[in-house]
């Protein structure tokens, strides 16, 4: 082996890399940004989770008053059941305490309401319970101490729900947002360096017709693979699902039609496959990691969340998650709110692909 003809090689590499700014910037900036959201998200203090208690007086009384010097949740004191109950399902709490004034036959009945969704509050609640409740019984209770009942119900899911429930969801519109995303800006971008976009807008072909059909091209391909996904991880996974599984579908088509415009317009500030590709740690890799399929959005700092709310896969990862694991149809509030962004998000990147290629081909 001839160590300067290698040598040589090595240089114009080098060379190659020295004059093409773009991708330097994404090798030395892109993981700092990346990093740095890590940073940012895991070294937050997680939010302590709102749990609501109703007590009875005597001995659930002084329980819910040494659960309120807990460090580990936000004590909130409701007069019924009944409002704890419907503030837990406007999200408003996390879970709530039903209490008694005193034992029953030496046992003390307690009931835990969880949410059901989030698995830290599974652990974080019973365990703050178990801390309180021997001070509680010492200040507000008869002598001896009772057998302590713990019964714990949760409002959605069910005490099998597990980590690839919670997070499976979600997964399935990342999947597609992610994968049709890359096949996109890569084929499209491979169209316009082969001329054959060129050689359609210079035929009778209107420049909508042109547009249109790209998309729709590529929304079909997109559309088969969110059919694939779903029905693996409803079918082969057995991804816990309440929900209807059309709206289900219809999210991830909205995410598939953002990703197919999204990568028809990204592509045209790159050059080549590899530029394009390029894309994937900037645009595509914050989503994931602000969008609260990792860290809930209420923990990120102030200002990022601002961020995480402009984010369309934000909205697609709360959708999934209320559909899936509540049950939530089109008639509720928060899953109107979250298809309306995705639709507008849509309307945007269309416009702003089909802008971006009557500027290049003109």
């Amino acid at each position: 082996m001839n160590l300067r003809r290698t040598l040589a090689i090595t240089v114009r590499l080098l060379a190659q890399f020295r004059h093409d700014h773009r991708t330097l910037a994404i090798l030395f900036v892109t993981p700092l940004i990346v990093f740095g959201l890590f940073a940012l998200l895991f070294r937050t203090d997680a939010t302590e989770p709102r749990v609501g208690v109703v007590s009875e007086g005597g001995i659930g009384e002084a329980i819910s008053e040494s659960l309120g010097d807990s460090d580990r949740i936000e004590l909130v004191e409701l007069g019924a059941a009944s409002e704890a109950d419907a503030l837990l399902r406007e999200g408003e709490l996390d879970a709530y305490l039903l209490l008694p004034a005193a034992p029953s036959d030496g046992v003390l009945p307690i009931e835990i309401v969880l949410e059901g969704t989030d698995q830290q509050v599974r652990g974080i609640v019973p365990a703050a319970l178990q801390e309180s409740v021997a001070g509680g019984m010492r200040a507000g209770g008869p002598p001896g101490v009772p057998e302590l009942e713990v019964e714990v119900r949760s409002l959605f899911g069910d005490e099998d729900l597990d980590t690839l429930d919670l997070f499976g969801g979600p997964f399935i519109g990342l999947i597609v947002f992610f994968l049709v995303y890359v096949v996109t800006s890569v084929s499209f971008l491979r169209e316009r360096s082969q001329g054959t976009l060129e050689r359609l807008m210079a035929s009778p072909l209107r420049r909508a017709e042109v547009v249109v059909g790209y998309m729709l091209g590529f929304l079909v391909v997109a559309v088969v693979q969110a059919v694939e996904v779903l029905a693996f991880g409803l079918l082969v996974l057995d991804l816990y699902n309440v929900g209807s599984v059309l709206l289900v579908f219809a999210i991830e088509a909205l995410l598939a039609l953002a990703a197919v415009n999204l990568g028809i317009f990204l592509s045209t500030f790159a050059r080549t496959e590899f530029q394009a590709v390029q894309f994937i740690p900037l645009v595509i890799v914050p989503q994931i990691l602000l969008s609260g399929l990792i860290v809930p959005v209420e923990s990120e700092p102030e200002w990022l969340q601002v961020v995480s709310n402009a984010l369309p896969l934000t909205y697609a990862v709360e959708a999934l998650r209320e559909v899936m694991l509540r049950g939530a149809d089109l008639a509720t509030t928060s899953v109107q709110v979250d298809l309306a962004v995705l639709v507008g998000f849509c309307i945007v990147v269309i416009l702003a692909a089909a802008m971006t290629l009557r500027r290049e081909v003109a």
